[in-house]
């Protein structure tokens, strides 16, 4: 059991962090106030081969492997998770074409994610069907050789700077429900797509996210992504393997938070004496130290287990629960170290509490977590 990382993934490691506090920081708080999508970060990104790192290099990517890509989003997210989402889920949804699509699909799609020309989308969270995933409305019919589809998406990343999504819908009606759904491939700008940009986020304000409706929209049948009525196990595959990206960024903001931490600790006089001096401030940094370091087993062996193989679906759900428990905790105990300061906009702090709270609730909240590694404990 060798725990270090390869020279090669420790010079992504580098580059990854110093790409970050480069051209992230200096922007992040105005893509934070302004709501602002970052386009040309993401071209940025791509020049250093940071956009869908995981993607073999046949298909023109990095080729780092879910283990590589995990530490790009890490050291992201330590710069700013809103921003960071822009470059590692510029390739969104695309999983599933690597996962199920065809070989045409696959030279067709994924090169061009690489080098920042397309910017993918998972359309699969509905109004009223968020964790309840064979809740989902949107319908899609054969037309000829066309399928028609018509439903509405909710909360979708990327969603109006996208230039591709993959569509869950149900095109087996008559099927048992988990047998209904299919995916499809839809470029943004067919005709019948709506894209409503969603406003007022707490948190994760530089990410564009957004409302798509779906109103006889008519792709060929081709576009169908791996196979018809499989569509509900390839989404819950998909979830599977980006819970550990989940955790990943959750890892990245826990880790800024505690380096803040301990800096205003050693610079904050409070009655004659480092902050830093006094046993509460100490507990505080101690348990941010020891949920990061239990965090980073999780994210780095759940990922390594992908890339060997041998993947381990609940000890991703683990981490992926463990990750914004972990995010929200360091968040907090942020602000409070930093005390009044850290209620204030000039700290970063206060933009990584708001942050945090998301890694708790999208790609699957800890109540569906528990529910599914509490099953998997009684099988």
């Amino acid at each position: 059991m060798d725990f270090r990382l390869t020279e090669e993934l420790q010079m992504l490691k580098d580059m990854a962090y110093k790409f970050g506090q480069a051209e992230m920081v200096p922007i992040a708080h105005e893509a934070d106030e302004k709501e602002q999508y970052t386009p040309e970060v993401r071209m940025k990104a791509a020049e250093n081969g940071l956009l869908g790192a995981w993607i073999p290099e046949e298909y023109g990517g990095a080729g780092v492997g879910f283990l590589g890509h995990a530490i790009v989003t890490e050291e992201l997210s330590k710069a700013c998770i809103g921003i960071g989402l822009n470059l590692y889920g510029a390739c969104f949804g695309a999983q599933n074409i690597f996962n199920y699509g065809t070989q045409e699909q696959k030279k067709k799609y994924l090169p061009p994610i690489c080098t920042g020309e397309y910017v993918f989308a998972g359309a699969y969270t509905e109004p009223n069907a968020g964790t309840d995933v064979a809740g989902y409305k949107t319908r899609a019919v054969k037309d000829g050789k066309d399928w028609v589809i018509n439903g509405t998406k909710m909360f979708i990343t990327n969603g109006t700077c996208s230039t591709h999504m993959i569509v869950q819908a149900i095109t087996e009606a008559d099927a048992k429900k988990h047998s209904s759904f299919s995916q499809i491939l839809v470029p943004c700008d067919t005709k019948g797509v709506t894209r409503t940009k969603l406003h007022g986020k707490l948190g994760l304000r530089a990410s564009d996210t957004a409302e798509i409706a779906l109103e006889d929209v008519r792709v060929p049948q081709a576009n169908l992504v791996g196979t018809a009525g499989k569509g509900f196990y390839q989404l819950m595959h998909f979830f599977d393997i980006t819970r550990i990206m989940i955790a990943a960024q959750a890892l990245g903001l826990s880790e800024a938070c505690l380096a803040a931490s301990v800096k205003y600790a050693k610079d904050r006089t409070v009655f004659g004496a480092p902050l830093g001096s006094y046993q509460i401030t100490m507990q505080k940094l101690t348990e941010m130290a020891i949920k990061i370091e239990a965090l980073r087993g999780f994210v780095y062996k759940s990922a390594w287990l992908v890339d060997n193989g041998t993947p381990d679906y609940t000890l991703a759900a683990m981490g992926k629960y463990l990750g914004g428990q972990t995010a929200v905790f360091c968040a907090n105990a942020g602000v409070e170290i930093h005390g009044g300061y850290g209620y204030m906009e000039e700290y970063d702090v206060q933009k990584w509490y708001r942050d945090a709270k998301i890694l708790e609730l999208y790609e699957g909240t800890k109540e569906a977590e528990i529910m599914t590694i509490g099953k998997l404990l009684q099988k």
